[in-house]
């Protein structure tokens, strides 16, 4: 490296370090990156079956258990984002006719997210690519791997420290 001071050049030793290889991942990319490929796959595969309005950002709104008969709020809170975030998503998918917004059975005054034919059928599509997932998923670890591997998540899901 060289730094002009003046009419003379001065030369700098450079500052190097050896590499060292990354540390092994935590937990939380070990769960995010195989997570995040499973979502653009799963929004890749609805396009290429005709739900061309579909974008990644929507899995908030379409991520299990669903949001059919659920209040906006709920929505939100599920997937950990403002209830006006979540607002503009529903706005999206209503106008792209997967959704409708209707007063709730049990209190006129609030709104509850129903499913168009439209919606059911990119919902059972998202259950089908899953489903081909953890076909691929099987075949590459292995029944009893898989096996366990979906008895770990679930276990951790049922317990607070998912929550």
């Amino acid at each position: 490296m060289e730094l002009t001071v003046g009419d003379g050049k001065l030369t700098l030793p450079t500052m190097s370090t050896p590499e060292r290889p990354p540390p092994p991942p935590l937990i939380g990319a070990l769960l995010r990156v195989p997570a995040h490929a499973i979502l653009r796959r799963i929004i890749r595969e609805l396009n290429a079956a005709g739900f061309d309005e579909l974008r990644l950002a929507h899995m908030a709104v379409l991520q299990f258990p669903g949001p059919d008969g659920v209040r906006p709020g709920t929505l939100a809170e599920r997937a950990g984002m403002s209830k006006q975030a979540m607002n503009q998503l529903l706005l999206s998918l209503e106008a792209s006719g997967y959704i409708t917004r209707s007063a709730a059975d049990d209190d006129g005054r609030s709104r509850v997210v129903r499913l168009t034919r439209r919606g059911r059928a990119a919902y059972t599509k998202i259950a089908d690519i899953l489903r081909e997932i953890e076909g691929e998923w099987v075949a590459e670890l292995g029944p009893r791997q898989f096996a366990d591997l979906k008895a770990l998540l679930t276990r951790v899901w049922q317990r607070p420290l998912a929550w």
